[in-house]
């Protein structure tokens, strides 16, 4: 296995990881498999763009084409508790200032929580990227269309979307050998 990351499948390991993170590094963990979103955009919210809102308008780093999302009603509860004005940067360094913290501590932050939650080892390599496999594989299981899927994660066909999200050959053979007529 090359270094790709996997997503987190399970809502145990997901509640789990919940379990061992606090106050921001929660968050992060939440807002991230709850928007779908690339760490470098993920980063970037400041309390201002959520705060009060039932939707989010970010412009991806990458792509450059903007993006609407709806916020769950877990995130806007979430968000309820943030302190701060609203120029702040939601996942704020604690070195000082108002910067965002880094991807290598966002990475860190959550394979210090895999650990601690006891699902380093089954879940694999675990990432920034983690938390985007996570959302697309949450909302897979919650039956939305592939398609659907590949174009809420920019992505240009079926096949990239279902190995992105971790769906697994093994996992659509059983999908095959379910259907009984």
């Amino acid at each position: 296995m090359s270094n790709e990351v996997n997503p987190i499948k399970s809502d145990r390991d997901i509640a789990k990881m919940k379990a061992a993170l606090h106050g921001r590094n929660r968050l992060m963990f939440v807002m991230g498999v709850s928007l779908g979103l690339r760490i470098s955009d993920l980063l970037e919210i400041k309390i201002g763009d959520v705060r009060g809102k039932t939707e989010l308008v970010v412009t991806e780093t990458k792509t450059k084409k903007p993006r609407r999302i709806k916020l769950s009603k877990t995130v806007i509860a979430e968000v309820k508790k943030l302190d701060g004005a609203d120029d702040e940067y939601i996942f704020r360094s604690r070195q000082g200032g108002n910067k965002p913290i880094s991807r290598v501590q966002a990475y860190r932050i959550l394979n210090e929580a895999a650990e601690r939650a006891g699902i380093a080892d089954k879940i694999g390599a675990i990432g920034t990227h983690t938390l985007r496999k996570t959302f697309g594989f949450k909302i897979y299981k919650q039956g939305i269309d592939v398609t659907r899927i590949m174009a809420i994660l920019n992505h240009s066909t079926p096949a990239m979307t279902l190995k992105y999200i971790g769906i697994t050959r093994d996992e659509i053979d059983a999908a095959y050998e379910a259907i009984e007529v």
